[in-house]
């Protein structure tokens, strides 16, 4: 249902539709019905929505913790050296948790501090290997060797990649 124009916005109106050239053969529309103050409806305001708040990794008892955050500057500003990265793109679950696995226990065994681990957004920004990497790193096989996880920075992948940060061995 639309309501009528208030005088205000009539006025506005008719001083726009003053400016327009008719093509041929058109003829002008009509002016809009007026609407009196005591008349008018009173304005109704949308109420303020929140935005969705940003996706977190999954917590949950044992999941790894968030690395520090002044370890996380190093490594996102490329102070701290950022170990291999492993891209589980096109992969199925079972076969990414595998791949996963081996390539952690790899890199721990070779010594590296942090590693990459590329999930990819998915086709709707919330992909089945984004929201299951981190229920992954929370199992006891690979918790073992995990001392943190967070969201990549922007240049190593931002939302579809996470930095994982591994513990020391011990010798």
């Amino acid at each position: 249902m639309r309501r009528p124009l208030r005088p205000e916005e009539a006025n506005l109106w008719a001083r726009v539709a003053a400016t327009v050239r008719l093509a041929p053969g058109r003829e002008a529309p009509k002016p809009p019905k007026l609407v009196t103050p005591d008349e008018a409806a009173p304005i109704q305001r949308t109420a303020h929505v929140k935005p969705a708040p940003r996706p977190q990794l999954h917590r949950h008892h044992g999941a790894p913790d968030a690395i520090e955050p002044r370890r996380l500057r190093r490594i996102t500003r490329e102070r701290e050296e950022l170990g291999p990265r492993i891209d589980l793109h096109g992969m199925t679950q079972d076969r990414a948790r595998v791949a996963l696995e081996a390539f952690l226990r790899r890199a721990s065994e070779d010594g590296w501090r942090a590693v990459l681990v590329i999930t990819g957004k998915g086709t709707s920004g919330d992909g089945v290997l984004r929201r299951r990497a981190p229920d992954w790193l929370a199992e006891p096989a690979i918790r073992a060797l995990v001392a943190g996880v967070s969201e990549a920075h922007r240049r190593h992948g931002g939302k579809g990649a996470l930095y994982v940060t591994l513990k020391r061995r011990s010798e």
